[in-house]
């Protein structure tokens, strides 16, 4: 077994929910009342009543409901609404909540990277890369010293948080140059003298530091910085793509194939006997598709800015813009909302036993896309 606060962290690690879009409800959405240890996690897509009994049933402390059991603010709980229905009877048997969406989705190695594979082998990367600044690099400062001074005044800034990059600290880049300075009235110049343009050998020194630590850092470089009058400066940093993080996928096919071909593959890998395609003629007629474009769930509003992809696979898809997208070049396969996520669950598992050995994380038998073809 192993504590509700670690299997959170495990989670977090896997799916980091600033990953999440804005709208989204994620994280930890129900808490027990008294701490608990977790034995047993279940896994599902939507937490349904059938698959709240299997938890139940299986003595489940938490399920991991990829899908928010709930979005809004609740007004108010009552037994008649099923929403409000499945929180009461969660709180009553103390059994915790946890939801991932779309920050699994954004993940590397998350729900699009696996359907992604299902389509064939070849490279990915996100439709819209997700950038952030790194931990402690709000900005750069910039500071001029004499180099006689530099490892001083280096450490000063180190100790108030500036010149950390990853794993390391008291990181900087220093470069030689001549400063200039002419002191007038009321100056009292540390080198040369007053009325008397000076040329003096320093050093650039160059330091990331986070935005917070901006106050601390001014008054160290004030305490320690020889000068009279220190002359820095502070340069915004823009955020960084983070590599292989972001929602949906792109895909390039080692070896582009023929959507006959491709149809099979993907429809195996999902686990599903149908999908919905809107083909263009070529495409019906047998030219190789290369490029694909993957979203799972609703990629609707995702996938209408991708113009250059050879096939769009997803879940859902509105009509008309399933009709713009093959008027532009593009095939379509709609598989299903659900079916396009839950595939990847047996995957979350294996990743979760792997994090936590102590906890037994079974999926969910019971979880099954509400739609069906009959």
């Amino acid at each position: 077994m192993a504590s509700l606060d670690r299997v959170t962290a495990a989670l977090e690690a896997l799916a980091p929910l600033r990953f999440a879009e804005p709208w989204d409800n994620v994280g930890l959405l129900l808490e027990p009342a008294e701490p608990r240890e977790v034995t047993r996690a279940l896994l599902c897509i939507d937490l349904t009543e059938d698959v709240l009994d299997e938890a139940l049933g299986a003595a489940a402390e938490l399920v991991i409901a990829y899908h928010p059991p709930w979005f809004e603010p609740l007004r108010r709980l009552g037994r008649g609404a099923p929403r409000q229905r499945l929180l009461l009877r969660c709180l009553t048997r103390g059994l915790a909540v946890y939801s991932p969406h779309t920050a699994l989705d954004a993940a590397a190695d998350g729900v699009n990277d696996w359907l992604a594979a299902q389509v064939g082998p070849g490279a990915t990367a996100p439709l819209t890369v997700r950038s952030e600044l790194a931990p402690g690099s709000g900005c750069k400062l910039v500071v001029f010293t004499p180099e006689a001074a530099a490892d001083r005044l280096r450490e000063a800034l180190a100790a108030e948080g500036a010149g950390v990059i990853g794993a390391y600290t008291h990181c900087s880049f220093a470069t030689h140059g001549t400063g200039t300075f002419l002191g007038g009235e009321g100056s009292s110049p540390t080198l040369g003298e007053r009325g008397t343009l000076e040329r003096v050998p320093e050093l650039r020194l160059e330091l990331v530091a986070p935005l917070a630590a901006l106050p601390r850092l001014a008054a160290a470089l004030r305490r320690v910085h020889p000068y009279e009058e220190p002359a820095w400066d502070l340069v915004p940093l823009l955020p960084e793509p983070l590599a292989g993080v972001g929602p949906g996928r792109r895909l390039v096919l080692d070896t582009p194939a023929p959507l006959a071909e491709l149809l099979p593959r993907l429809k195996a890998g999902l686990g599903v006997g149908h999908v919905q395609v809107a083909a263009t003629r070529a495409h019906d007629q047998g030219a190789p598709l290369r490029t694909v474009a993957v979203c799972a769930g609703a990629g609707g509003a995702l996938l209408e800015g991708v113009h250059d992809a050879d096939l769009l696979v997803t879940g859902e898809m509105r009509h008309h813009d399933v009709l713009a997208h093959v008027a532009r070049g593009s095939s379509v396969v709609l598989a299903g909302h659900s079916n396009t996520e839950r595939g990847y669950l047996p995957r979350l598992a294996e990743r979760l036993r792997s994090a936590l050995p102590e906890l037994s994380v079974l999926v969910s038998a019971r979880d099954r896309d509400p739609l069906s073809l009959r």
